[in-house]
């Protein structure tokens, strides 16, 4: 069963299932399974006591539990998956300072490493409310991409900024040269993944919007924006990606049809 006793830290899955660019994503099969079902498969090889999905519909609640596997249903009216996961934090009753790992419930290849990694950095640092993850961008190309989300880290770790715009910028290199990113800029994409503790997820759902997430899209900015700490740890290499397009689920199918089931 899913819903054992906690150990050290709790995966929660959020689930949506419709999506503008990929409707019924959660149940979109791959390797003849729900995604939804694949990243709870991935979850349960991390080291979490308790690995549950927050859904907003019946239908990814039926293809759990026939696959096995119990869920939460939720409000469907959430603005977002952290709101979907305050929901499910008092529907499941955890003490405030249990750590909860967000796992998006597009991401069929997560590494169970990383959920290990950020729920780590967060019990090993009482100061954050939250923990996330980046890695190294290698070029040009996606260090001026919009979709590629950047993120600059204090020396302790803790975010300075994320946004969609090239940062830190710089300017005496890109003065003379913005073919190639200059040694030692250390330039991090973000990597979707968080750890709470229960107790700021209540917190969360009371703290009123901020206009820089507005702008940026980037709903991690209103935690930065009433002055909580959000740690980064920083990983060797990028991740799999996750799925939002017909064209990611193709990519999902044939990672998935190369493995042993």
């Amino acid at each position: 069963m899913l819903l054992a006793e906690a150990k050290d830290f709790v995966v929660i899955i959020p689930a949506r299932l419709k999506s503008t660019r990929l409707p019924d994503k959660p149940l979109a099969d791959i390797g003849g399974k729900p995604m939804v079902v694949r990243v709870v498969e991935q979850a349960l090889q991390s080291d979490a006591g308790l690995v549950t999905v927050a859904c907003d519909d019946m239908a990814i609640q039926d293809a759990l539990a026939q696959a096995g596997y119990a869920c939460i249903l939720t409000r469907s009216d959430h603005a977002s998956g952290t709101d979907r996961l305050a929901e499910a934090v008092d529907r499941l009753a955890l003490p405030d300072a249990t750590i909860v790992v967000n796992v998006q419930g597009d991401e069929p290849l997560i590494d169970p490493q990383l959920i290990n990694a950020v729920a780590a950095a967060l019990a090993a640092n009482p100061a954050w409310d939250m923990a996330t993850a980046s890695h190294a961008i290698a070029d040009c190309a996606d260090f001026f991409n919009p979709n590629c989300v950047k993120v600059v880290s204090a020396a302790d770790g803790r975010a300075l900024y994320f946004s969609r715009a090239p940062i830190p910028w710089p300017r005496d290199q890109f003065a003379a040269d913005r073919e190639r990113l200059p040694a030692g800029l250390n330039a991090q994409r973000h990597i979707g993944i968080y750890a709470y503790r229960a107790g700021f997820l209540r917190t969360y759902g009371q703290l009123a919007a901020s206009p820089l997430e507005g702008f940026e899209a980037l709903e991690q900015l209103r935690v930065l924006w009433h002055g909580h700490a959000i740690g980064v740890v920083q990983t060797a290499q990028a991740p799999a990606p996750g799925v939002d397009t017909p064209e990611d689920l193709e990519k999902a199918r044939a990672a998935f049809a190369l493995r042993p089931d």
